[in-house]
C-alpha cells in the first residue's frame, strides 16, 4: 500500500460489500413505484401500442401492460434482495428501452441539436429520455457485475461452493 491508497483501504473493504447496494435500492424503488402505479392505474398502452418496438408492437396493449407491470414489480423486488440480479437488471433494461422508444423518445427530430433538447426530465415537445437513460446507465453495472457481496446471489454462490 502507498500513502495514497492507505487512507482509502476501509472504503475499499466497504465498497466490496455495499457499492452495488445503492444502485439496487435506487432502481428497486423507481421500478417498483412505476409497477405499483400500473397496478393501481388504468391501462393507457392502447394509446401508444403502435410506437412499441418489435416484437412488443405485435402483442396486445393489455398483455404489454401486464408484462411491464409484473416485470417492474417482481424484478424490483429481486434487485432489492439481490436475487437473480443480472437477469432482473436485463429485464428492466429491456422494459426501459421499450419505454424510451414508445414514450420518451421525440416523435420527430431532424438533427442532433434537436435530439439533445429531449435530454430533459419534462417534455416540451422534444421527448424526455433523460431519466430513463439514467436508469439504463445504472442497470449496466448490475448486469455486468451482479449484485455484489451483500446479496442473496452472493450467499447462494458461496453455499454452492
Amino acid at each position: 500500500m502507498t500513502a495514497i491508497t492507505t487512507p482509502f483501504a476501509p472504503l475499499n473493504r466497504l465498497g466490496a460489500w455495499s457499492a452495488d447496494l445503492a444502485l439496487r435500492v435506487f432502481l428497486a424503488w423507481e421500478f417498483f413505484e412505476s409497477g405499483w402505479q400500473k397496478w393501481n392505474g388504468e391501462n393507457w398502452f392502447d394509446q401508444l401500442q403502435s410506437a412499441f418496438p418489435f416484437p412488443f408492437n405485435q402483442l396486445s396493449a393489455s398483455f404489454n401492460w401486464q408484462l411491464s407491470m409484473w416485470a417492474e414489480l417482481l424484478c424490483a423486488l429481486l434487485l432489492l434482495i439481490g436475487l437473480a440480479t443480472r437477469f432482473s437488471a436485463l429485464v428492466l433494461f429491456i422494459v426501459t428501452v421499450v419505454a424510451i422508444a414508445a414514450v420518451h423518445w421525440p416523435a420527430h427530430w431532424s438533427g442532433l441539436a434537436e435530439l439533445a433538447q429531449g435530454y430533459s426530465i419534462s417534455d416540451h415537445g422534444f421527448g424526455n429520455y433523460k431519466l430513463p437513460l439514467i436508469y439504463l446507465v445504472a442497470l449496466v453495472p448490475l448486469m455486468l457485475n451482479g449484485a455484489g457481496k451483500l446479496s442473496l446471489d452472493y450467499l447462494l454462490q458461496r453455499w454452492r461452493r
